[in-house]
């Protein structure tokens, strides 16, 4: 059974993404800083119907320097893993003369030097064995911005470079690299929105609706399965056409 991690995986989009992937007959390593009853749910189910797996190991990325350790404890207990989602990231808002030093610092550190370290350990074992999936969960606002979050706009438009250029450097060894950039979806990132505002997202999509999560896990099992095996080094936009 081939193993795939998925960071931020015990709620959200994160959680959607490990259970479509066990669905889909992986063996899923799912990082987070604490397991939730709703990922336990999830890997009872799994485990319920057989297909695939998941498994939870608790790790803090904002521990980078413990990230190393990490990639060889998984690939002792796992072997070298076919797929890694990097999903974990803070949705910190603010507008950047107001925000703290330490809030710029921290979303910097988790949402694009954890992301970036941990695919330099990971796609090690990729290399070797000539084979691999990287999946980098982005956001619309990557491109189209968003007011108060222009600082989480920016790391998450670090995933657009980052994929382009590691898609070259590895995709001679049959290692795909690409992006998922959701729009707005239903999670506690979107909580503190008014149901008015809410709904004036949803009607400005092209399909009058909000994307869901099931709709991101959906991208990414398609990137990771043999229909996708010529797709790399770009962006996949699942927003339901916000931003057509």
């Amino acid at each position: 059974m081939l193993s795939v991690i998925v960071t931020g995986a015990s709620r959200g989009i994160g959680l959607g993404i490990a259970a479509r992937l066990a669905a889909s007959g992986f063996h899923v390593v799912a990082i987070a800083r604490n397991e939730t009853a709703a990922l336990q749910d999830a890997t009872a189910m799994a485990a319920r119907e057989t297909i695939g797996r998941i498994e939870f190991r608790k790790f803090d990325l904002m521990e980078i320097e413990a990230i190393p350790g990490l990639v060889k404890s998984l690939r002792k207990s796992c072997g070298a893993p076919y797929g890694l989602v990097n999903n974990a990231g803070l949705g910190t808002a603010g507008l950047l003369p107001n925000m703290r030093d330490g809030d710029i610092e921290n979303l910097i550190r988790l949402n694009v030097l954890a992301p970036i370290l941990l695919t330099k350990y990971v796609v090690r074992g990729m290399m070797t064995g000539g084979r691999g999936r990287i999946v980098n969960i982005s956001s619309i606002v990557a491109e189209s911005g968003y007011q108060g979050l222009s600082v989480y706009s920016a790391s998450k438009a670090s995933f657009g470079g980052f994929a382009r250029g590691l898609a070259r450097d590895v995709g001679a060894l049959g290692i795909t690299v690409n992006n998922v950039a959701p729009g707005f979806i239903d999670t506690e990132m979107t909580h503190g929105m008014s149901a008015e505002h809410y709904e004036k997202i949803a009607r400005r999509s092209a399909l009058r609706r909000m994307a869901e999560i099931g709709d991101v896990a959906d991208a990414v099992d398609f990137l990771f399965s043999e229909k996708a095996r010529n797709i790399t080094g770009t962006t996949l936009t699942v927003d339901a056409g916000n931003t057509a």
